[in-house]
């Protein structure tokens, strides 16, 4: 039994007209008739109800049709999966971050990995804010970024990989280092050090302090993380970070735990949305979002074990 075979019987039962079938398949009707009666001779039984006006399926020539379609479908796919294996052989593959992601997400051994699976993707990799990022997605610069987000601008798809709740860091000798159930009232007069606010975190704080009706100071803006823990650690103001990013700093930092409701800093893959909204990827960004995708649900198998 041939695909051919298949698709001329496929084509058969569809048109009902032998005729029509031969058009659509781009063979003359003879070649059809002798295609369909070797395949029924194979199954020895009859796929077709023949008379002068018109054809019908028999009894196994309706079950038969399910499997043929299915086995047709079964085999485009694998057609298309090592197309896709083939297109990986060569390529680019242009990925932003922020600054901050490596608590969350294992970006070079993600990147080992990927290499290891397609050597022949060239691979970029680029830093900077949100507002910078979803720029650089919308300009065509970059396939994909990886970037704190509250809401979704327009014309971008996300998909959430990672939530983790903000705590407060301070200086190891602030009077709130260490206590839990802290409300935001309590840095009312605090001076902070915080990112630009076209950073993702920024943006997540200032809203959170607007809903609970407390205004704060920002004394420091800082565009990267190590500049933000350092000033914290010299005693110059407060910040807001990822629940992750406190913990490994808690021998130099103190860790002041927030009274509900908790902000959460949500982590998520963005790209340019299709035509209904959602994310639509192939080749090599395909193929890294899989990645990704994979290595989250390990490791929240692991934190869950």
């Amino acid at each position: 039994m041939e695909l051919r075979q298949l698709q001329h019987f496929v084509a058969v039962a569809e048109e009902m007209h032998f005729t029509r079938a031969a058009r659509r398949v781009n063979i003359v009707q003879s070649a059809l008739s002798t295609s369909i009666r070797s395949l029924e001779d194979e199954l020895a039984a009859k796929l077709f109800m023949r008379n002068t006006r018109q054809v019908q399926l028999t009894a196994a020539g309706r079950v038969f049709l399910d499997k043929a379609r299915l086995a047709i479908e079964a085999v485009r796919e694998a057609r298309d999966a090592v197309a896709a294996v083939q297109g990986l052989a060569r390529g680019r593959l242009a990925i932003g971050t922020v600054q901050s992601l490596p608590a969350f997400v294992d970006l070079p051994a993600l990147l080992a990995s990927f290499h290891e699976l397609y050597p022949g993707i060239e691979v970029r990799l680029c830093q900077g804010n949100a507002d910078h990022l979803i720029d650089k997605i919308r300009s065509g610069a970059i396939d994909l970024a990886i970037v704190p987000l509250i809401e979704a601008p327009r014309g971008i798809a996300t998909r959430m990989i990672a939530c983790e709740y903000l705590v407060a860091i301070s200086a190891k000798d602030h009077p709130l280092a260490g206590r839990s159930d802290v409300p935001l009232s309590a840095f009312r007069d605090e001076p902070f050090v915080d990112f630009e606010q076209a950073w993702g975190t920024r943006q997540l704080v200032d809203t959170g302090f607007r809903h609970a009706g407390v205004e704060r100071r920002v004394a420091f803006e800082v565009n990267d993380l190590g500049t933000l823990i350092e000033l914290v650690s010299r005693g110059l103001g407060v910040a807001l970070v990822p629940e992750a990013i406190a913990e490994a700093e808690a021998e130099t930092l103190g860790v002041v735990r927030l009274a509900e409701p908790q902000m959460c800093w949500e982590l998520a893959v963005a790209t340019l949305a299709g035509s209904s909204d959602e994310i639509i990827l192939d080749g090599a960004p395909k193929a890294f979002m899989d990645l990704l995708i994979t290595a989250k649900s390990v490791d929240e198998e692991a934190e869950a074990a």
